[in-house]
């Protein structure tokens, strides 16, 4: 049996198994133009039918998210592809042969059948195909590809686990399949295989160096601190995101000038009377011994960080914190996704020392 939420439908699915009937039923609602949120590998999305822009309309509706940001397309088969692109490039195919289904969204230039709500008005269209059993049986069965942003107000922390959904978006959308936490907790790479020499627009759980290891040359594109003066070919380049409503500033650099940093703003806007945190990882808490200081996850295991970064990010908006001071990590491999995503979500309140 469903539940419902404030009007919402929330289906409980096993990912490893989803019941056949409860997909059908989300199936049967994005057929009839209604928005579903479902969970993928990296964190759950909001969907509805790429090809029917009432649908579409009412994924920007429901977020309230800017009409001049684009989506990702989401497909479960590689045919898929050529509903929506063209041309489909050997370079890109031979992505998809290896990180297909994955983490990595491609930016291909679009059929003109697609619509510009989707893709921004844009000649592009971004598409990947989640690793996911119950996206790709929602996708299956409902035999369309399905665009989904994040399904949450737009600019929130993105959603992991459906109780995040149904905060933001319980009563404006149709229905949330709930498979559980996800596992990777950050958005998907993506990569504007357009350009001669491609450029990844958006870091996430595929790394520069492993798509270099399959292409060569990989280019990122600009500062991300630069970021809102260019295009917007990719979600999240030109708007803040993944912000909490806690004011936050990221500290980087050396690890005993970095707590040192973060000690003199702390001890200053506790005299401030404001409630701050500290978020640093697991190996640096003892730096902050006296002040409230939370573990990200493992330095050394970064993925840790980028699967629990969001889940805390929402935890101390429910905690009511006045400050977040976060001590930023290496950016190498995954590192580059949850740094991009600690600056975004501070506004790019970023001190370096």
């Amino acid at each position: 049996m469903e539940q419902m939420v404030k009007g919402t439908y929330v289906y409980k699915v096993d990912p490893e198994k989803p019941d056949p009937n409860k997909i059908a039923a989300c199936a049967w609602l994005l057929k009839t133009g209604k928005t579903v949120a479902f969970p993928t590998e990296t964190v759950y999305g909001l969907g509805a039918d790429a090809l029917c822009p009432e649908a579409v309309a009412g994924i920007f509706a429901a977020k309230g998210r800017p009409s001049d940001n684009p989506l990702i397309v989401h497909v479960a088969k590689r045919e898929d592809c050529e509903l929506l692109a063209e041309p489909v490039s050997a370079r890109a195919r031979r992505l998809m042969e290896i990180f297909w289904p994955g983490p990595l969204t491609l930016v291909l230039p679009r059929r003109k059948g697609v619509s510009p709500l989707v893709t921004a008005g844009l000649d592009t269209v971004a598409l990947r195909m989640p690793d996911h059993k119950v996206a790709l049986a929602l996708i299956q069965e409902a035999k369309m590809p399905i665009a989904a942003p994040s399904a949450n107000v737009s600019g929130r922390p993105s959603p992991t686990c459906a109780a995040h959904v149904l905060k933001d978006m319980a009563g404006r959308i149709g229905a949330v399949l709930d498979g559980g936490e996800t596992g990777i907790g950050l958005e998907s790479t993506v990569l504007d295989v357009t350009r001669k020499v491609p450029v990844i627009l958006r870091p996430g759980g595929i790394t520069r160096l492993d798509i270099e290891a399959v292409l060569g040359e990989v280019k990122v594109e600009k500062t991300q601190e630069d970021e809102a003066i260019f295009l917007p070919r990719s979600p999240g380049m030109k708007y803040r995101h993944y912000a909490p409503e806690a004011d936050m500033l990221v500290v980087e650099g050396n690890p005993n000038r970095t707590a040192e940093e973060i000690i003199k703003e702390a001890k200053a806007a506790s005299a401030a009377g404001k409630k701050v945190v500290v978020l640093a990882p697991k190996e640096h808490l003892f730096r902050y011994e006296g002040f409230w200081a939370v573990s990200m996850g493992q330095e050394k295991k970064p993925e840790t960080i980028a699967r629990r970064l969001y889940k805390l990010l929402r935890e101390m908006d429910d905690l009511r914190v006045d400050l977040i001071l976060a001590q930023g990590i290496d950016s190498s491999g995954i590192g580059a996704a949850i740094m991009n995503r600690l600056r975004k979500a501070s506004g790019f309140s970023i001190r370096r020392v």
